[in-house]
């Protein structure tokens, strides 16, 4: 998926992701934007991209858990990316999208300001992160990806929720699934 196009539900290429040939998957990344800057996710975590779709709204979650979502009867929790590295909120609009992740077999989406491309970024081109500490967003860096001129922040998706928010997000879930 390009910049240039609006968000549509996209799964991805099942040859490329053999369960049993990861090594295709890597060095490389989904790369997004949230606010001025670009990010990049380990593709072996993204099952798909989708448009921005009603979220209902699930109490006593963190700020950031946006709600869940149904998709094709999953109910699914959603965070904002914005929100969970205390950016700060802006409108979503046609670019917005969530990217479907799979956290150990729990299925999350990641609400992001817009989808760029999937690169290969080999492991001789990322860097470890600065040592420098900016917030609470500077834990979820694993590296920084250099693409040519440009830097791309590499995230662990893992670090993005803690042990407790899956905990709070999976009671929350079956939550909303009885109700």
């Amino acid at each position: 998926m390009t910049e240039n196009k609006s968000p549509q539900n996209v799964e991805l290429d099942n040859e490329l992701y053999d369960e049993d040939d990861e090594d295709t998957m890597l060095g490389r990344y989904l790369t997004f934007q949230v606010a001025n800057e670009q990010y990049g996710i380990p593709i072996r975590h993204v099952t798909e991209i989708i448009g921005m779709q009603s979220i209902t709204e699930v109490p006593e979650l963190p700020d950031y858990v946006r709600g869940v979502i149904n998709l094709r009867g999953q109910v699914i929790p959603v965070i904002d990316v914005r929100m969970r590295f205390g950016i700060g909120t802006r409108e979503y609009d046609d670019r917005t999208c969530i990217v479907v992740v799979d956290l150990d077999g729990t299925q999350v989406g990641l609400i992001v300001d817009r989808v760029a491309e999937v690169l290969d970024i080999p492991d001789d081109d990322v860097a470890p992160p600065p040592t420098v500490h900016k917030g609470e967003a500077h834990r979820f860096v694993s590296g920084m990806g250099k693409v040519g001129d440009d830097v791309k922040i590499l995230l662990d998706v893992g670090r993005m929720l803690c042990k407790d928010d899956f905990e709070h997000m999976s009671a929350g879930v079956t939550e909303a699934s009885v109700s």
